[in-house]
């Protein structure tokens, strides 16, 4: 394909030329003068003429397949520039603008002439910029925590509690990027991995999960936390020389280096960036990892799902074990899941599309959560809060829609002051000691904890209502 380029910048048709020459013939317009001379010395393509007349593009023997590009650097008389090209029988023409236009001349250019494409030099570089720069500040600081890792004889990648695959994929990668062994670099968590598929990922892929206790942390020279940050620990675990998470920060805790990104979906995606930064070898087995994190934790981008996400989804697939992941996937129901599922069906509230559930004890959290998704994808459902007691402590699990008021703000605004609270717009979790729980909202059990949760939502969602009609209107 031929591309016609109209412009005067010897920097912008020295970098379209650099760009569009692997792939299309390029010829260049000026009106004349040393800058043409020096380009052709240069081996650019150059035609000289007044861009201003139709008979210039006659005489080039241009097709209506050929592409124009027009620089507007708001100095030359753009509009009899397009009158001509247009006259001369030019119909793929694209503006490029080298110069800040204003709205109303946009809107009178794009007026004049609808079928021309607008293009900025800003977009142009912006997302190859930003996406160089990125991974260069992302590698200054991998590199900076590499090197105070080096040295340590015992290094801690500590996971929350019953880590998930982000989790798992998170401590496995970050292992790889500090370029320790099982032996160097333990991957630990207080209570162990338990619930079926994660085991089963775990057993698939040999990761290795230790039961560490607080007492244990002093026999490490030091202690990075992934998908999880020290508040999560309730004060046993007040200081990290890392932290690398995509839940919204929290304070309470003193670290080293972090690399806290709320916006992001997994934390397997931000451990992607950290290991194509550095250039480190991916292994099929880690590749497989991460994969199926991101997919699990954004329900294959059903949810909190970032740019982000969908490109390191992208690089990570032709490196991973597509077919052990469908294995690795399996079937989630179970007959001690449809339990939970029942009692929630048997003792929860439905109310004003919020539907809230106590479902006693459970000998694990992904009885709670589980049943909370489930219950999300009921017809006319658009909150899900399920609670339930594991080891002494009330777990509350929320999901929404997405759309509407954020969960993670609901969850902090009645538990955060008890116990530890926090999530995003669609998802969302609290821990609470049952005690403390009973502090503050009396002595409570069964039924009445189905009907509190439910009057929480109801005044939460009805104060956030409430708020947004008190808003000026803009104007």
């Amino acid at each position: 394909m031929r591309v016609f380029a109209i412009c005067q910048d010897e920097l912008v048709i020295r970098a379209l030329d650099d760009v569009l020459i692997r792939s299309f013939e390029v010829e260049f317009l000026l009106e004349g003068g040393p800058l043409a001379r020096r380009l052709h010395d240069a081996g650019i393509e150059v035609t000289t003429g007044d861009p201003r007349r139709v008979d210039t593009y006659i005489k080039a023997d241009l097709s209506p397949s050929t592409c124009f590009i027009v620089e507007n650097d708001g100095r030359r008389g753009i509009k009899k520039v397009l009158s001509a090209i247009r006259d001369a029988g030019g119909t793929l023409i694209y503006v490029l603008h080298t110069t800040k236009t204003t709205e109303k001349e946009a809107d009178a250019l794009k007026a004049e002439f609808p079928d021309v494409t607008d293009m900025t030099l800003p977009e142009l570089i912006k997302p190859t910029l930003v996406t160089e720069l990125s991974r260069s500040m992302t590698r200054a600081r991998v590199q900076q925590y590499q090197r105070y890792f080096a040295d340590a004889d015992r290094v801690l990648i500590l996971l929350h509690n019953d880590p998930d695959p982000d989790a798992l994929a998170s401590g496995l990668a970050l292992r790889n990027l500090l370029r320790r062994t099982k032996t160097t670099a333990i991957i630990g968590a207080m209570q162990g991995v338990t619930r079926p598929e994660n085991l089963r990922m775990a057993n698939m892929l040999d990761i290795h999960v230790e039961q560490i206790t607080p007492a244990l942390f002093h026999d490490f020279e030091r202690i990075a936390t992934v998908d999880v940050q020290p508040h999560y620990f309730g004060g046993q675990l007040d200081r990290a020389d890392l932290v690398i998470d995509h839940h919204p920060e929290q304070p309470g805790y003193s670290t080293v280096f972090k690399d806290i990104r709320a916006d992001y979906g997994s934390t397997s995606t931000i451990l992607t960036e950290h290991l194509r930064a550095v250039d480190v070898n991916i292994s099929e087995r880690t590749a497989t990892a991460m994969l199926y994190a991101i997919k699990s934790d954004t329900l294959f981008f059903a949810r909190h799902t970032n740019r982000v996400d969908l490109e390191a989804f992208t690089f990570l697939y032709p490196l991973a074990d597509a077919a052990l992941i469908r294995k690795m996937e399996g079937a989630e129901i179970t007959l001690e899941r449809l339990m939970y599922v029942t009692r929630a069906s048997e003792n929860g509230i439905m109310k004003d599309q919020v539907f809230s559930a106590f479902v006693g004890e459970a000998p694990r959290e992904d009885f709670i959560t589980y049943t909370a998704d489930f219950f999300l994808q009921l017809e006319d459902v658009k909150w899900t809060i399920i609670a339930g007691v594991v080891n002494g402590s009330l777990i509350v699990s929320v999901r929404n829609l997405g759309y509407s008021r954020n969960a993670g703000e609901f969850v902090k605004r009645w538990f955060g002051q008890i116990g530890s609270a926090g999530g995003h717009r669609a998802m969302a979790k609290a821990v609470v000691p049952i005690e403390r729980f009973r502090e503050k909202f009396g002595e409570l059990s069964g039924p009445a904890i189905t009907a509190r949760i439910t009057d929480m939502c109801e005044q939460f969602l009805h104060e956030t209502a409430v708020d947004k009609k008190k808003e000026p209107v803009a104007r």
